[in-house]
């Protein structure tokens, strides 16, 4: 087997730790299969981590998986609860704070290049001598026109990566919550 699948495995593994040498193990060798089966099948190395996707939440698919196909008390079944918690737990202590403070930035510099763009051109064209105009700028660019173009080109660029970093946002909730609500002691 190629190293960067057994690289993948050993991600997948890790992310597996708090459940019992067993299920692990088992999980493993599944995921094991069924990647000599896609190498069978004369996919890349490459192509075959491309479609089982990053082992973290593959990993979660399993814990997930685990929790909810049994609803009786075992002592695995708490363990792959807090296994899939710490992995939801540690992700959403990046990706939740990261998301909300990037999508109001971004869609608000999104909204003020292209307004201080305008008022440079405004300024120039009346000549109106507004204080602190002469730092409203794109990169030495010393046009007014061709400074606003560039402003509204990039603000729309930040408006459309704030709304972006929003649509991640409301996936990745809504995600957590499908999943939880499958997940039951």
């Amino acid at each position: 087997m190629e190293k960067c699948l057994e690289a993948y495995l050993e991600k997948v593994e890790k992310c597996l730790k708090p459940l019992p040498g067993s299920e692990r193990v088992d999980i493993v060798k599944e995921i094991k299969s069924e990647m000599l089966e896609l190498q069978a099948e004369g996919k890349t190395a490459e192509e075959v981590v491309a479609r089982l996707g990053k082992p973290g939440e593959l990993a979660k698919a399993y814990l997930s998986d685990l929790i909810t196909k049994d609803t009786s008390f075992s002592w695995t079944r708490v363990l792959a609860l807090c296994a899939y918690y710490s992995v939801a737990g540690l992700s959403g202590l990046f990706v939740i704070p990261t998301l909300i403070i990037c999508a109001p930035v971004f869609m608000l510099c999104g909204i003020a290049a292209p307004l201080l763009g305008a008022v440079k051109l405004v300024d120039t064209a009346l000549q109106l001598g507004i204080p602190g105009v002469q730092y409203i700028g794109v990169a030495g660019v010393s046009n007014p026109v061709m400074v606003f173009a560039l402003c509204a080109v990039f603000g729309v660029a930040l408006f459309l990566a704030g709304y972006g970093c929003w649509q991640l946002l409301v996936l990745y909730v809504k995600g957590m919550g499908r999943v939880k609500t499958g997940l039951s002691l």
